[in-house]
């Protein structure tokens, strides 16, 4: 059972599992293929991904361009990251806007974004293991991004800037 909320951007969602818990510990479904149709729509994951950071590490803002395009799913399974979802879609009311929430292995929340949005998160805590789903395959040559600090976002990253820590890659990716 998981409840959903939405976000200031339309098909931007945030999920929040339903958490059993007792005195050995927890249990929840982080993902159900039929709850997730019935309360968001079908999509069809195809992969999961997972990666490690330390404090500080900001990843993204990344996406894939079309026919590439990804949707993902996306959960912290230990440590903490503010989580951010930008609407590129240019004809989209929303557009250059976004959403961003903490995502950690309290809340157990999970980020649904879709197609025609970048994405990227930056690491709150000593360190994080970020999971998510993608319903595309990695295709290189459809590999894009947009700089963290893009004015054209304005987006608060709740890390000074000085304690940001970026991939080469990252460093190099254009303004919008």
């Amino acid at each position: 059972m998981i409840r959903t909320f939405n976000t200031d951007i339309n098909d931007v969602k945030i999920i929040e599992p339903k958490i059993f818990e007792d005195d050995r510990g927890y249990f929840f479904e982080s993902y159900n293929c039929k709850e997730f149709s019935d309360n968001i729509g079908f999509v069809n994951f195809i992969q999961d991904n997972q990666s490690k950071s330390n404090y500080g590490v900001l990843r993204g803002l990344h996406f894939q361009k079309k026919p590439y395009e990804q949707s993902k799913l996306v959960r912290v399974i230990q440590g903490e990251i503010l989580d951010v979802a930008v609407d590129i879609r240019a004809d989209s009311p929303t557009y250059k806007q976004y959403v961003s929430i903490i995502l950690n292995d309290s809340n157990n929340l999970q980020l649904f974004i879709p197609k025609g949005f970048a994405h990227g998160f930056v690491v709150l805590s000593k360190e994080a293991v970020i999971s998510y789903k993608v319903d595309q395959i990695y295709h290189p040559k459809s590999d894009s991004g947009y700089r963290y600090d893009d004015p054209s976002f304005s987006i608060n990253w709740n890390v000074h800037k000085k304690d940001i820590i970026l991939s080469q890659k990252d460093s190099n990716l254009p303004y919008l």
